[in-house]
């Protein structure tokens, strides 16, 4: 068992047993606290959780959390986080569509975080940059393919099938 499976284990182990100053013994102010707590909780686990879901295949690792021990002796999650892998891929094509679901995965909980739509920009900003590259990728492929066409059109003595004629009011279609 590694460091973390060992700290996550205490954790679920301090929150089985019963602590000295149990929920009854506490104030209404410290109920209060726990209930707050408790709730902070479930919200942190729930947005990291759609994190995760969103994000399938590109986080890594599980979520990692942030506790608080409450006044009735128990650890609350009280921030997480999830690591998503970022990088861009070696194809543009590949790229936007990794980071369409970069964006997906931080935009998914109920209510994104200032981090969450920092990391959503970024991908955007990535996003933008391949698009960029894809064109130019692309008109330099349909570039290359008409000059092997012309080639290829001249070599052979063809003609191509549509041209101006040099008055430029008819047009000549040649088979």
């Amino acid at each position: 068992m590694n460091g973390r499976d060992a700290s996550a284990a205490a954790v679920r182990k301090e929150n089985r047993e019963p602590q000295a100053g149990s929920l009854q013994q506490l104030s209404e102010e410290k109920k209060q606290q726990v209930q707050q707590l408790k709730q902070r909780d479930q919200e942190v686990r729930a947005h990291e959780r759609a994190h995760m879901a969103s994000g399938a295949g590109l986080v890594q690792g599980g979520a990692s959390f942030t506790f608080q021990r409450g006044p009735d002796g128990r650890m609350y999650a009280v921030g997480g986080e999830v690591k998503v892998d970022t990088s861009a891929e070696s194809d543009p094509g590949q790229t936007i569509r990794k980071m369409q679901q970069v964006k997906r995965a931080a935009l998914a909980p109920a209510e994104p975080s200032g981090a969450d739509q920092a990391v959503a920009a970024q991908a955007s900003q990535v996003e933008a940059q391949a698009r960029q590259e894809k064109g130019k990728l692309e008109l330099a492929d349909n570039e290359a393919e008409m000059a092997d066409g012309r080639q290829g059109l001249q070599a052979s003595g063809a003609r191509r099938p549509y041209r101006a004629d040099p008055v430029g009011r008819s047009l000549n279609i040649t088979a």
